[in-house]
Formats: C-alpha cells, sequence, structure tokens
C-alpha cells in the first residue's frame, strides 16, 4: 500500500476515490455486499482520507455510497479476532490500537477539511459514525438508518455514545435496544436533525456536489478554523471553547485571504482565495 503523501492508487478495490473541482469524493464500493467494511476497505479508506488531507487540491470530501446501501456497517464475516487484521503494525503498539476503531470514519478529530456524508441508502452500525462526525450530513430520501450491534450479541459502543450527542438521548437509547427490528426512516432522521436535507435518490450525488461547491466559494483556511473551532469545541466547557476559538480566529487574520476576502468585498468582486 502506497504511503498517505503518495496520490491515491487506481488500484482500490473496496472503495472510488476521485478529485475534481477541489472536491474530493470517497465512495463505498463494495456494493454486492451492501458495502460491508471489511478491513482491506477499512485500511483503503483510511488512506484515502490521508490523501485527501494531505493535497493542496482538496478542499473538502465527499463520502457516499455506491448501490442500494451507504453502508451495512462491519462486514462481520470478516471481523478479526485482534488489531493485527486492521493494522500493518504489531498489535496494540500504537496509540490509534488503543483509541476508538474508526472503520470508515475520517479522522475528524485531527484532521482540518470539512467531511460532506450523502447518505445514499441503508445506512448500519459503523455507518453512523460518519453521520454522527460529518460536519454536513445530507441523505437520499429513501434512507433509513438502524443499529443492528445487539441484535448480533454485540455492544453498540461508540455508535450508540456519538448518536446520543447528536439525538436526543431517549431515540439514541431506542435506536440501540431495538437493534435491527427497527428502523428510523430518512424523513424523521431529518425531523430529529440528525441529517440537515433530503433529497431525491437520483439527485443526491448532484446535491452533495453543489453544497460542496457553496462551502469552497469562501475562505478554505478560515472553513477549516470554524470547524475545528466548533469540532473540538464541543468537547470543552463554554469558556475553554471561546478562547479557542479565538485562537484559531487569531491565526488566520494573519493569511493572505484574511487580506482578500475584505478588499474583494470593497471592490465588489469575487474573492480568488489562495489557501495562504
Amino acid at each position: 500500500m502506497t504511503r498517505p503523501d503518495q496520490p491515491p492508487p487506481d488500484s482500490y478495490e473496496t472503495i472510488l476515490y476521485d478529485v475534481s473541482d477541489r472536491v474530493a469524493t470517497v465512495t463505498l464500493n463494495r456494493p454486492e455486499v451492501l458495502n460491508a467494511i471489511s478491513p482491506l476497505m477499512a485500511r483503503e479508506l483510511k488512506h484515502a482520507y490521508a490523501a485527501a488531507e494531505a493535497d493542496p487540491e482538496v478542499w473538502i470530501v465527499v463520502v457516499t455510497g455506491t448501490g442500494r446501501a451507504f453502508t451495512s456497517g462491519a462486514d462481520v464475516s470478516e471481523i478479526p479476532g485482534t488489531g493485527e487484521v486492521l493494522y500493518a503494525e504489531p498489535y496494540l503498539s500504537t496509540h490509534e490500537q488503543w483509541d476508538a476503531p474508526q472503520e470508515a470514519t475520517p479522522p475528524f478529530r485531527t484532521m482540518t477539511k470539512p467531511v460532506l456524508a450523502a447518505i445514499n441508502g441503508l445506512c448500519c452500525g459503523a455507518g453512523l459514525d460518519l453521520v454522527t462526525t460529518a460536519d454536513i450530513v445530507i441523505a437520499a430520501d429513501t434512507a433509513e438508518f438502524l443499529d443492528p450491534h445487539v441484535s448480533i450479541g454485540l455492544v453498540s459502543a461508540r455508535e450508540s455514545v456519538r448518536l446520543a450527542r447528536v439525538l436526543p438521548p431517549g431515540i439514541a437509547m431506542r435506536m440501540a435496544l431495538t437493534g435491527r427490528h427497527e428502523r428510523l426512516g430518512a424523513q424523521r432522521a431529518y425531523d430529529l436533525g440528525l441529517v440537515s436535507e433530503l433529497v431525491p435518490a437520483d439527485r443526491l450525488g448532484e446535491r452533495a456536489r453543489e453544497l460542496a461547491g457553496l462551502v469552497n466559494r469562501n475562505a478554505p483556511l478560515a472553513v477549516r478554523g470554524t470547524r475545528m473551532a466548533v469540532r473540538k469545541g464541543l468537547g470543552l466547557p463554554l469558556y475553554e471553547a471561546e478562547l479557542l476559538a479565538e485562537a484559531y480566529r487569531e491565526r488566520v487574520t494573519r493569511t493572505e485571504d484574511a487580506l482578500e476576502g475584505p478588499a474583494a468585498f470593497l471592490e465588489r468582486r469575487a474573492p480568488k482565495w489562495q489557501c495562504r
């Protein structure tokens, strides 16, 4: 496997990766198994996210799936007994292996670029992590959400903990405890704020790119500072979150784009962002 700082290979087996118009699109591509997340897919996703974060031509990442499912969650036929299948390093030899597993999730706590998740269909288990950690989430009007862990004898761990921070706790608990026997429909997910927009299924990809384009019309460093201020601030008391946000604001005021924005406004022209 190539290093994350090298261009993404054409040999991905489980995902598709495309960069155009400053948008990196990562597509889960195992439709024959409802895009179940195998250890290989987890490794390829990790590589793709690192490549997008390192690529100066990428300002935003879109994650979606092929077929009728976004993802059915972890591939139960390939659940490893130890971390050795998922990691190239010896088992429990790195901090990452001691941390909560990410599987399909971008490294949202450490990356700077925003992530837009476009949920194209059934979204289960580990797929819910994309819904709760992406910065913008839209869904096809046919999408459905469920957490099947307890139905296959497993504890719903980080998935339910994250859901309970996004949904009312009683709704998150109901999803966790009913398992695969009850699904949350797209309209209900929208009404509860789990997703911010519903789109006809045949327009989902187009709409995702439209929204990515809207984000990319703004100053990219300001977008990243704003994203990190909100994302990191969620885990802090309000005062400390305010101080962190102001620190990011101060850093961005020292960039060329911070001068370009007001100048373009006064000159009544579109800004020319340099990302510096």
